[in-house]
Formats: C-alpha cells, sequence, structure tokens
C-alpha cells in the first residue's frame, strides 16, 4: 500500500498547474491535420461510402492527451501491464480520479466513464484499437494513419468504425507496442517488424515513411493450435490430402508452402509440421516466431535486429540456417524464404537434411521456382541459373500452394510434385488441383465452392509410400484425365 501511494504522488507531482487542466473544460481540442480522405459524397459515386466513425469528444480528447503522461511515475511504469488485469485498470482508475478531484475539473459521468476507458487503453492496451485487439473474430487489424482503420474477419477486410484522436495518438500507442519488446521506433529507425508476448505479429512504419501517418499492421493468430481435422472441417483441404501430406512427411520429403500474403501459409506450414514424429530433433527459424509445435523436442529460433544505435547484435534468417546446421537437426523448418538464406536452405536440404520445410511467397508452383532461382542469386554467390535449379530440383520435393479465395476463404489450391531436370527446365506435375465443378482448364480456380481433386496423375513418390508401408486411402490418386 505504502508504495502504490508513493507512486501516486509521484504521479500528482507531475501536474505542471492545476490552472492547465481546468482550462481544458470547454476548450476544443486543436484539431489535427486534416489526413487527404475522399468525402463521402465522392466515395459514393465510385461505389463506396466510409462507416459514420465513432470520436472521442474535443473535450475528452484533450484531456486524454494531456493526462497520459502525468499519471505514469516513469515512461515505462505500465509497460508489463494488461488491460485485462482488474488491478491493473484500478491503479489507473485510482489515479485518474485523484487528478480530476484535484484539478476540479466538471465532466459529466458520460465524459467521464469515455476518459476512463480511454485513459486505460491508452496506458495498458492498444488506444484505440484496443476493443479491435481483444475482439477474437478479428485475425489482423491495419491501422492507416489516424483515421483509417481495416480489419480482417473470416478472410474479408472491412473498414471500422475506430479512429484515433490524431497522429500523436497513434504514435503514442505505437511507442506503448515496442517498448515492451526493447525495440526502437525512431526517426534513426522508422520501421520495426516484431512479436507480441501473446504470439501476434505486428509491423510498424512511421512517418516520413509512411506518407499518411504512422501504419501499424497486426496479425493475430488462433488461441487454440489447429490441427489437420480443423482445417479439413474448415474446407481448406480433404481428408486424403492430409493422409497424403502425413505420408509425405514421414517418408522425409522436402516441401515448400507458397502463397501470397495472408493466405494462410504459416498456418498451414504449422500443420503439415505437426505431422514430424516426436523423436526428431526439429529446429523452427522465423523472422517473428510464429510456429507453434506440439512436440516436446523442438528449438526455435528468431531472427534479432542490431542493438539501438549499432551495427552489432543482428542475427538474420540466413545466419541462424548456418547455425542451425551445427546443432545436429533431424529437420529444419524456416517460417519464409526471403533472402539469399535460400540458398543455405537448399544445401541443407541437399546434404542429409531431408524433411525440411518452408515457405515462399508466389502465386503458383512455377512462380516458387523462379522466386528460389531469384533469391539464391541474393545470395552473392557467382552460380549459372542451371547449377541453381539443379539444387531445386534435387532439393525440393513438392511445392503445396495456398491461397485466399474471393469469397475469403483460405485453402490449398494445387499440390505439385517436382520430377526433376528435363534440359534446362524444372519438371513439375500436379497431383491436386482445385477445380469448380464442370471446370476443363487445368489451372487451379480461386473461386469459392470448388474443391480439391486428385489430377489422375499416381506421382513418383508413391513407390516411397509402398517402401515405407504406407496405406493411402484406395483410389487417392483418381482416374487419369488428361482433358481436365
Amino acid at each position: 500500500m505504502g508504495s502504490r501511494l508513493s507512486k501516486l504522488r509521484g504521479a500528482e507531482r507531475r501536474i505542471e498547474s492545476l490552472d492547465e487542466l481546468r482550462q481544458v473544460e470547454g476548450t476544443p481540442a486543436p484539431a489535427p491535420p486534416a489526413p487527404s480522405i475522399p468525402s463521402p459524397q465522392q466515395d459514393e459515386e465510385e461505389g463506396y461510402v466510409p462507416p459514420e466513425k465513432h470520436r472521442t469528444s474535443a473535450k475528452v480528447a484533450e484531456l486524454r492527451r494531456r493526462l497520459r503522461p502525468k499519471l505514469l511515475s516513469s515512461p515505462d511504469e505500465f509497460d508489463q501491464m494488461s488491460a485485462r488485469n482488474p488491478e491493473h485498470r484500478q491503479v489507473i482508475k485510482q489515479r485518474l480520479q485523484t487528478l480530476i478531484q484535484r484539478s476540479g475539473i466538471q465532466l459529466t459521468q458520460e465524459e467521464y466513464t469515455a476518459l476512463e476507458e480511454a485513459i486505460v487503453n491508452d496506458l495498458l492496451g492498444f488506444g484505440a484499437i484496443e476493443p479491435l485487439v481483444q475482439e477474437r473474430s478479428y485475425s489482423e487489424i491495419m491501422v492507416n494513419g489516424p483515421e483509417i482503420i481495416f480489419a480482417e474477419r473470416k478472410g474479408k477486410l472491412t473498414e471500422t468504425q475506430t479512429v484515433f484522436d490524431d497522429e500523436d495518438h497513434v504514435q503514442w500507442t505505437a511507442q506503448r507496442i515496442v517498448r515492451p519488446l526493447q525495440r526502437d521506433l525512431s526517426r534513426r529507425n522508422p520501421m520495426v517488424d516484431a512479436r507480441l508476448p501473446d504470439g501476434s505479429r505486428v509491423h510498424i512504419v512511421m512517418p516520413p515513411a509512411a506518407l499518411c501517418g504512422t501504419t501499424i499492421t497486426i496479425r493475430k493468430f488462433p488461441e487454440k493450435r489447429l490441427t489437420w481435422r480443423d482445417l479439413v472441417n474448415f474446407g481448406s483441404f480433404t481428408e486424403d490430402v492430409a493422409r497424403f501430406l502425413e505420408a509425405c512427411v514421414k517418408i522425409r520429403m522436402n516441401i515448400v508452402v507458397s502463397g501470397g500474403t495472408g493466405s494462410g501459409k504459416t498456418t498451414l506450414l504449422n500443420v503439415i509440421s505437426s505431422f514430424i514424429p516426436e523423436d526428431e530433433r526439429t529446429i523452427t527459424i522465423e523472422d517473428s516466431a510464429e510456429l507453434q509445435l506440439s512436440q516436446r523436442h523442438v528449438v526455435r529460433l528468431e531472427t534479432c535486429p542490431p542493438m539501438a544505435g549499432t551495427n552489432e547484435g543482428a542475427l538474420t534468417i540466413r545466419d541462424l540456417v548456418k547455425g542451425s546446421l551445427r546443432m545436429r537437426p533431424d529437420r529444419v523448418v524456416v517460417g519464409e524464404i526471403r533472402d539469399g538464406a535460400a540458398m543455405d536452405m537448399l544445401q541443407a536440404m541437399n546434404t542429409g537434411h531431408d524433411g525440411s520445410l518452408t515457405t515462399v511467397h508466389a502465386n503458383g508452383p512455377r512462380e516458387a521456382v523462379a522466386r528460389l532461382e531469384t533469391l539464391c542469386m541474393m545470395a552473392g554467390m557467382d552460380i549459372p541459373v542451371d547449377v541453381i535449379r539443379a539444387q531445386i530440383a534435387s532439393a525440393i520435393n513438392l511445392f503445396v500452394q495456398q491461397a485466399r479465395l474471393k469469397d475469403g476463404s483460405r485453402k490449398i489450391i494445387q499440390i505439385t510434385e517436382v520430377q526433376g531436370m528435363e534440359g534446362s527446365n524444372i519438371t513439375l506435375q500436379d497431383i491436386f488441383v482445385y477445380k469448380m465443378p464442370g471446370q476443363t482448364s487445368l489451372q487451379p480456380s480461386h473461386e469459392g465452392g470448388g474443391s480439391l481433386i486428385p489430377t489422375g496423375m499416381r506421382p513418383r513418390v508413391a513407390e516411397r509410400f509402398e517402401e515405407a508401408g504406407i496405406e493411402l486411402p484406395r483410389g487417392i490418386w483418381g482416374k487419369p484425365n488428361f482433358n481436365a
């Protein structure tokens, strides 16, 4: 109790003058610079009308701005506290009540309630977007400056009614996010990519790089670890495909999950990784740790930025891939390949680390091959393209293409086997393709309502399944149909 009172007195001493707070009553807050946002009339002509925004009153917004720093005995006092904890919330409420009483400001019950909730969210949570963060149905939250905030629910992006008071409010929230993570967000380092304590991923860019104001992108992950049965129930793929992928992992095939941004690559990689046997040593390498392997013998590694103000202490994906090979891994799982680490990953797959998994950004298996070629060239080695293609053909066994369809659902739309080299080109063969009823084209569909069906082509790897004693469902390959 004594320590709480001392902190309270310390916070009270931070009031510059009671008259300064009294001036807030009846004084509108200075209007922030108006961002370049089309008017509703203009948008209506183009077929889109932004939702009506829920704004804080000018009086509450001004009090919120002035009181935030005065309620803290130090900038990081509440960094390790949470808005979900009733005791933490009560500390803030008591301090706020004391300051308001001493200042003599008159507030209606509605204004006081709004101010109290706003202050708690600013000091213990994510500011204006705290309700969106707490809402489990939202999988991604995108702040495009103070005025425009989008959220994704069930694969669909919609503009929310939430707004920040001004750019200063967004930056306060951004600093509140990065400070406990020991990251520096400043003019010297205007972009931060980090992982929140609950496993969510956050990416922040501040002006002058962000022209519309500070942008915050938060990608949340389900609290419950998804299994292959969950994805089958969601319609992401069929049970036959799940059995096929499980068999591929058990016989130690090297698998690349490819797809666009937000297509569900990491979720699928997590599910495929769950098929790895318990008695194998697995090392996961990620920019921001998102994989949640359930096995016991897992080593999780994450990249490190340099120490503030220096170039020291940084560890990249490439550094970690190289280092992981000295840790006696049975399998290496890389969250995403996006630079010269592709060459190190291919070499690992070619030198006894079969059964490794990774993801890459690409719109299809053929594009994934081209993407890997480009990434390998970024390794800084003067290697001919033909040699790189030979490395890819010998290292990778399977491409699994994941996509977000037009209806917002996320599904596997293509599973393709790498069959080797034919001249200077890599030969690919589709095993499963997502198609609509009656579709005759060879390319997978991106419409909702289709199904992932076998092409009728028996993969070369099927012989290895038989040698390993793995029995797959009868008719899993379908009937050959070269016209569909």
